[in-house]
């Protein structure tokens, strides 16, 4: 498999070379907990790279960052006055996420490529050490239903979503409103979550239901 050359000129002559560092970049933006196992040569453009993508996203969205995050250049991430976001030490946000405010993470929260989050007015929580598989979806609101009047015209209730710590939730995942997901618990693959999860609870399914403990898996 041949790469495709990237033309350069180095004192008057044109050079095919394949622009690795672009490609690199790409890669750590779809699987961002490559970017913690970085050797220090891979580091030395990497880290300033990571400080400048994050700088952009604070000078234009009230959003806060800690120490030694991941944030991909390529996702939407909206934060307005009041909507702020809030992101923990060493998290990773992959790839075309979506993500708008109010929302907060704790420390070593891991949001997978394709996400979608709206913290409505009361707001997603997510607590540390959060796992996040690829295209979940996290909305913290919900439309009016009454039959006399269409849904977007309709008012906007918003009771926010909670998710605990140490929680994994596997792809394709939706999470309703109002819902409260314990500490440890376990999303399957393709739930849809309607209803709170206890603490160790294992769900699966549409309507997501508890199908076993995750301290019975030791």
């Amino acid at each position: 498999m041949r790469l495709n050359p990237v033309c350069r000129l180095i004192k008057g002559n044109i050079l095919n070379t394949p622009d690795y560092q672009s490609q690199h970049k790409k890669r750590l933006s779809h699987m961002p907990w490559l970017y913690f196992s970085l050797k220090p040569k891979l580091l030395n453009w990497a880290k300033p790279w990571q400080e400048q993508v994050q700088a952009d996203f604070m000078a234009l969205e009230t959003v806060s960052f800690g120490e030694n995050c991941f944030i991909a250049p390529e996702i939407n991430l909206f934060a307005e006055p009041g909507r702020g976001i809030q992101i923990g030490d060493l998290c990773m946000i992959a790839a075309d996420s979506f993500l708008h405010g109010p929302i907060t993470l704790g420390d070593e929260v891991a949001i997978n490529h394709g996400c979608s989050l709206d913290g409505g007015r009361a707001g997603i929580t997510i607590g540390d050490q959060t796992r996040i598989a690829n295209n979940v979806t996290i909305y913290a609101f919900n439309h009016g239903m009454h039959p006399d009047q269409p849904i977007y015209q309709q008012s906007v209730t918003s009771e926010g979503v909670v998710i605990g710590k140490d929680v994994w939730i596997g792809a394709q995942v939706g999470i309703v409103d109002g819902v409260t997901i314990g500490d440890c618990a376990v999303i399957g693959m393709g739930c849809i979550v309607t209803k709170d999860v206890p603490d160790y609870a294992i769900v699966a399914g549409n309507p997501a239901r508890v199908i076993g403990d995750r301290r019975e898996k030791v």
